[in-house]
């Protein structure tokens, strides 16, 4: 195989999609919700951005519902990591069984393919006892990836990716911050798999370009072949939209009651651990900001400003991400007996499969 060179530049057209606008108080595109049974296990998808109150809601509806959660927040996979990721509490894990949280160690992979792949057989699991299926969380690839499939890409060449994965780590080589001069790269051969990715998403910045320079072909081409037409559920995705200066006044709570709680102590153990900064998990939003402060990079007080301003552009993308799924439900916390009355219809009949 020839030699791939990951800075290297090619230049793709633009394709700018559409955002379609945000849809309130439970309507949907298609109107009147089809009853009719389906052999497709059911399954319950509670979608909102960090801080709305969903995993609160969920685990009602759950014990309401006779249902089991499957976790689909990136972060909540990894062990160790309780404080900064607002894991369920062990009550709440008491109440209702949860899965796919703390199935990692913070220095293991873990991608929306394999996301899938386990979420799909916790669902079985789930199914085989009887109960409900509940998918709750805000990380709206993973949900995509579970309930629309992926894409077949190449598998990940190691080689390759530990070079960009050393460009991203590195200032002095290239003069300029790693993410954003591999970001850069990324603009350059797709600019819309680019425009569609946060330049601090290293994760998914590296595994765009690894497609593209292994296949000469740009991700999101990939993506449109695909077109996420998989339907291996029958599924019903409630989404609770929140008022964002009430968010935003949430996160700002919620990182304050972090800090009570020992945020600080928590990383320093990770730290202690043998657990490197450079890790993806440890790069992540919260943990990065307080591995900073504990470097001496910033003050204390600096560290928890930079999680509030963080988490709020967070926030905003999460709900720009969901803004563009148009089969999502929405409902105000407040209107929590009309998602039980549409719960009520929807899980009705629930097929069982064995």
């Amino acid at each position: 195989m020839d030699k791939i060179n990951p800075v290297g530049s090619l230049h793709t057209e633009n394709d700018k999609s559409a955002n379609p606008r945000l849809k309130i108080s439970g309507t949907s595109p298609s109107g009147v919700f089809n009853t009719e049974s389906s052999n497709r296990v059911k399954v319950v998808v509670i979608i909102g951005p960090t801080a709305s109150g969903k995993s609160a809601i969920a685990i009602e509806l759950a014990e309401r519902f006779n249902g089991e959660i499957v976790s689909a927040d990136s972060m909540q996979v990894y062990r160790y990591m309780d404080i900064g990721t607002a894991k369920p509490t062990k009550d709440q894990r008491k109440r209702v069984p949860h899965h796919l949280i703390d199935s990692v160690n913070p220095d293991e992979e873990f991608t929306a393919a394999r996301y899938k792949d386990e979420a799909a057989k916790a669902i079985q699991e789930i199914n085989n006892k009887g109960k409900n299926i509940f998918i709750v969380g805000g990380t709206g690839l993973y949900i995509r990836a579970l309930t629309k499939g992926l894409f077949k890409g190449p598998c990940s060449d190691i080689k390759l990716r530990s070079e960009l994965e050393m460009i991203a780590h590195s200032k002095e080589q290239i003069g300029e911050s790693g993410r954003k001069y591999l970001h850069d790269k990324l603009k350059e051969i797709d600019p819309e798999a680019a425009s569609k990715i946060h330049p601090n998403n290293i994760a998914r910045i590296i595994r765009a370009l690894e497609v593209y320079y292994l296949t000469n072909k740009p991700i999101s081409v990939f993506q449109k072949e695909h077109s996420f037409s998989e339907e291996p559920y029958e599924v019903m995705k409630i989404g609770l939209p929140v008022d964002r200066k009430v968010l935003y006044k949430r996160i700002e709570d919620r990182v304050d009651d972090m800090i009570r709680s020992g945020f600080e102590e928590e990383v320093k153990g990770l730290l202690e651990m043998g657990y490197s900064p450079e890790l993806k998990a440890l790069n992540s939003l919260g943990y990065n900001e307080m591995i900073n402060f504990i470097q001496d990079k910033y003050g204390l007080e600096k560290a928890i400003g930079e999680i509030k301003k963080n988490t709020k552009r967070y926030a905003k993308r999460q709900m720009t991400w969901f803004r563009k799924e148009a089969d999502i439900r929405w409902f105000s916390v407040e209107e929590k007996d009309k998602i039980i009355s549409l719960l009520d219809d929807f899980l009705a009949s629930t097929p069982r499969t064995t």
